[in-house]
C-alpha cells in the first residue's frame, strides 16, 4: 500500500507523529557541531574548520547573517508579494478582490499546491528526482483550496532579496567553497505556511555529473537557504548528513525501509530567524507537509562551480535542453554585480565584495532604474541547472 493510500491522516495527528521523530532527532542535529557565525581568517576567506565541517556533513547553518532591519524588509517584501496573489492558479483577482497585476514577467512567479499536499513524489516532475511519495494529510476543513508553496524570481520579485544576493558575507562563503569564479543559477521562495505547506519529497538535487569520471562532493553546487522565521523539526527541510559523499542514493529503498516517509538518519536544519544554512544540492533532503502552526518562508539562492557549468548541456526542469556557453554564464553573472552595488547603496557601512569575474566593470552593472528595467526583469531566463 503506497502513502498516499493509506488510511487518512489528519493534520492534528500528522502534528503529533512529527513531534515525536523531530524530538528524537532534534539532538542529533545539534550535536554535530556545524553551527555559527560567518568566520574568515586573515587570508579573508572561510575559516578551513568551516569548510571541513560542511564538507563532512554537506550543511552549515550560519548563525546571524542578517540583522533585525534587514529582516523587517524581507519580511515585508515577501509579504506584499504573497499579498498580490491570485486567489487560485487562474483567478484575475488576489485575495482582497484586486485586479492581479501583470508585471510582464514572463515566467509566473506564484507555484501552487494543494494544501498539505506532495505535489511531485512518485511522478516524473523535475526529471523524476523525488521517486518516493510523502504522507499527505488532511487538511482542516476551513482550508483554501490552494495555497502559494513557491515565488520564483526573488530578484525581480523584491528589492530587499536583490540587496541579501549581494551579501559580502555570503558571497565570500561561495568563494571559499566553490573558488572564486563561481556561478549563480537560480533563486526562489520556499513557502510553508502553517496548516497548509505541502511537502517537498525527497530527492536529490543534482542531474548532470553524477556518472563523470572527475565527479566529487561538490559537483552540483550548493544552496543558501536564509530563513525569514525560525526553522523548527516540524517545519522545516531534512537531510541525510554526508549523503551528499555517496554518490546517487536509492530514496525508494530508504522510505520502504522506514515503513514511511520518516526516513533513519536524518536531522532538521534547525535555525532562527535570520540564520542561513548552506546546503549541498547532492545530498539526500526534503522537507513534510507542515501541519505545525509555525510558518517558514525560506529564500533560496543557488551556487555552481564554473567549471562545472561552462559548455555543459542539461535539461531544464521544464524539459528544455540548454548549453551554458560562456556568453550565457556572463549573461546570468552580471545580475550579481547589480546585487552587490545594490546593497552597497542601502548599507553603505559594509564592505562591499569584489566578485571577481568582473572586477573593473562595476560602472556597466550600476543597480538603477535602468538596469531594473533592462537587465534584471526576467532574468530568471537566464537560469541555470545542472
Amino acid at each position: 500500500m503506497s502513502l498516499a493510500t493509506a488510511s487518512p491522516l489528519s493534520a492534528a495527528d500528522h502534528g503529533r507523529a512529527m513531534g515525536e521523530y523531530g524530538r528524537r532527532a532534534e539532538a542529533r542535529a545539534h550535536a554535530l557541531g556545524n553551527r555559527g557565525p560567518i568566520r574568515t581568517g586573515a587570508d579573508g576567506k572561510l575559516l578551513p574548520e568551516i569548510v571541513e565541517s560542511y564538507g563532512t556533513h554537506g550543511f552549515y547553518v550560519f548563525q546571524g547573517v542578517v540583522g533585525p532591519e534587514e529582516l523587517a524588509e524581507l519580511r515585508a517584501d515577501i509579504d506584499a508579494v504573497l499579498s498580490r496573489a491570485p486567489v487560485a492558479p487562474d483567478a484575475t483577482v488576489d485575495f482582497r478582490g484586486r485586479p492581479v497585476i501583470d508585471h510582464g514577467i514572463i515566467k509566473p512567479p506564484y507555484r501552487w499546491a494543494r494544501p498539505l499536499s506532495d505535489p511531485v513524489g512518485g511522478t516524473d516532475a523535475n526529471n523524476g528526482r523525488h521517486p518516493a511519495e510523502m504522507l499527505q494529510p488532511v487538511p482542516d476543513g476551513d482550508a483554501p483550496a490552494w495555497t502559494v508553496e513557491l515565488l520564483d524570481g526573488n530578484l525581480h520579485l523584491s528589492d530587499a532579496c536583490l540587496r541579501l544576493y549581494g551579501h559580502p558575507g555570503l558571497l565570500t562563503v561561495a568563494a571559499s567553497i566553490l573558488g572564486d569564479d563561481f556561478v549563480p543559477y537560480n533563486e526562489v521562495t520556499f513557502v510553508k505556511e502553517p496548516g497548509l505547506g505541502p511537502s517537498v519529497a525527497w530527492h536529490q538535487d543534482g542531474t548532470t555529473h553524477w556518472t563523470a569520471p572527475d565527479w566529487d562532493q561538490g559537483a552540483h553546487g550548493f544552496n543558501f537557504m536564509t530563513q525569514l522565521y525560525p526553522s523548527t523539526a516540524a517545519n522545516c527541510v531534512w537531510v541525510l548528513p554526508g549523503s551528499h559523499r555517496r554518490g546517487k542514493a536509492d530514496i525508494r529503498k530508504m522510505v520502504a525501509e522506514a515503513g514511511s516517509d520518516r526516513i533513519e538518519g536524518a536531522v532538521p536544519m534547525l535555525c532562527d530567524a535570520g540564520d542561513t544554512i548552506v546546503t549541498n544540492r547532492q545530498m539526500v533532503h526534503g522537507s513534510f507537509a507542515n501541519s505545525s502552526l509555525d510558518r517558514r518562508i525560506t529564500l533560496n539562492e543557488g551556487f555552481f562551480p564554473r567549471k562545472r557549468v561552462l559548455n555543459v548541456t542539461a535539461r531544464r526542469l521544464t524539459g528544455k535542453t540548454e548549453t551554458y556557453d560562456q556568453a550565457r554564464i556572463d549573461a546570468r553573472t552580471r545580475i550579481l554585480q547589480i546585487a552587490i552595488d545594490a546593497r552597497r547603496q542601502r548599507f553603505p557601512q559594509e564592505r562591499a565584495y569584489v566578485y571577481r569575474p568582473l572586477a573593473g566593470r562595476e560602472d556597466e552593472n550600476r543597480w538603477n532604474e535602468a538596469t531594473r528595467a533592462g537587465v534584471l526583469k526576467n532574468y530568471n531566463q537566464l537560469d541555470m541547472f545542472i
